[in-house]
């Protein structure tokens, strides 16, 4: 069993950054790839980021590209995400989510489409205008 705490979100004016940030318990984490997904108000569950095993190989939806960065520190079963200039279309629940991967290149990236194994409890995120 794999949990996943998120930390970091909070309120920001447009413009500002903050940092997410994702923790798993237990001694397999870079078996796992891992993914950013956030849900508005009364709008489904969307895919923000996903990196390989590694970190070295990411995937980013066409809203958050150039001002969002998926990064994993493996030594600290964390996983990050870098927001910056964010706008207020941003304001969502943002979800840590777990695919285990362990007969998969370190280097691949999952699909947004996957069925994840573990999610997270969420962070807010509230960005004003």
């Amino acid at each position: 069993q794999v949990q996943l705490i998120e930390s970091g979100g909070g309120l920001v004016q447009a413009g500002g950054s903050l940092r997410l940030s994702c923790t798993a318990s237990g001694r397999t984490f870079n078996s796992y790839g891992m993914g950013w997904f956030r849900q508005a108000p009364g709008k489904e569950r969307e895919f923000v980021a996903l990196t390989s095993r590694s970190g070295g190989s990411r995937t980013y939806a066409d809203s958050v590209k150039g001002r969002f960065t998926i990064s994993r520190d493996n030594a600290k079963n964390t996983v990050y995400l870098q927001m910056n200039s964010l706008k207020p279309e941003d304001t969502a629940v943002y979800y840590c989510a777990a695919e285990y991967l362990p007969g998969y290149s370190i280097g691949y990236v999952p699909s947004p489409h996957d069925e994840y194994d573990y999610w997270g409890q969420g962070t807010q995120v509230t960005v004003s205008s």
